[in-house]
């Protein structure tokens, strides 16, 4: 079977289940492919927890949902050993924590303290975790989505833009349309059962994990031509270096994005080019991307804040003034 063929049919799936959030479906879909994390912001009730279950639920994948609070302990997200006596014998087992499947929620991030968070950002990037002393390996397919509320601050400890810099991609979820919301009411009314229980996804089977990894194989193989290059790295460096790209922007761009952000560029863009069916990356298949694999990099002025610039704009700007050599 066709691996993209696959992909594209399980992107369908899930745009029937999640109304409305076509841009979250693809970036879920891009992730997956590229074989990063999300750090998706949000308001409550836009479907992000809704999204993932859909995913897990297409894939022959185990799912698990961490919320995260003030009270979270690493031990709580990564594992523990655990005292056990049997037969006369004394021992430590390793108990695996909810960190241990394909995909993982990280409900409200930023609600844990700063330990919390790093065990989860140390397991991302290592995608193994360590307990007294003995290494444990993460499976081959985990991936994280951890979301977070862009107006409710209070008592909250938010990500420093070094761990933020660890997420593949940063995607902000905004409300559905009009239609998208009718049809949502008629969905979720279908769905609901007499005795309560609310089935989601169809009688489809689901995908094998081994669909993933041979689209996966083929993401790898896509060809980047040597301006594609030169332009991911102009496309970076500009945020770094804005002068010669306007004064407006230098008053902007206090830190610009690290060379993790010209990684996640690039395999993002190669994600973006295999979806849409191309052997190559383009610089559409760039622009595309960009701003969900530049924005959590990016550290504004206060004369950007003040002037009501984000960093979306900040880039948009970058996109119409770097040019393709």
């Amino acid at each position: 079977m066709d691996p993209r063929h696959t992909i594209l049919e399980l992107q369908q799936r899930l745009n029937r289940e999640v109304l409305g959030q076509s841009a979250l479906v693809e970036r879920l879909i891009l992730g997956l492919l590229a074989n990063g994390h999300l750090l998706v912001e949000g308001l409550p009730g836009l479907a992000k927890t809704r999204a993932v279950r859909s995913l897990a639920g297409h894939l022959a994948a185990r799912l698990s949902r961490i919320q995260f609070t003030p009270d979270l302990l690493p031990a709580d997200i990564t594992g523990s050993e655990i005292y056990h006596q049997e037969g006369g014998r004394d021992e430590f087992r390793f108990a695996p924590g909810p960190v241990f499947a394909d995909l993982v929620l990280a409900d409200e991030i930023n609600r844990a303290p700063a330990k919390v968070q790093a065990a989860l950002l140390e397991a991302m990037e290592e995608r193994q975790v360590t307990v007294a002393g003995s290494t444990h390996i993460l499976p081959p397919l985990f991936m994280v989505m951890a979301t977070q509320n862009p107006i409710e601050q209070e008592g909250t400890y938010p990500l420093p833009e070094a761990q933020m810099d660890r997420f593949l991609m940063k995607v902000k979820v905004g409300y559905p349309g009009v239609e998208a919301e009718a049809e949502m009411l008629r969905l979720v009314r279908g769905e609901e059962r007499p005795d309560g229980t609310r089935p989601m996804g169809d009688d489809l089977p689901p995908l094998a994990t081994e669909i993933v990894f041979a689209a996966r194989r083929q993401v790898h193989d896509i060809h980047v031509a040597p301006v594609i290059d030169r332009y991911l790295v102009d496309l970076v460096h500009a945020t770094r270096e804005p002068r010669p790209y306007g004064d407006d922007l230098a008053g902007w761009l206090q830190v610009g994005a690290s060379p993790r952000g010209a990684i996640a560029l690039d395999r993002v863009a190669r994600a973006h080019a295999w979806l849409m069916g191309r052997d190559h990356v383009t610089p559409d298949d760039v622009r595309a991307v960009a701003a969900d694999c530049l924005r959590h990099r990016l550290i504004l002025s206060y004369e950007a804040h003040a002037g009501g610039i984000d960093a979306d704009q900040a880039i948009a700007a970058l996109l119409q003034r770097v040019a393709v050599a």
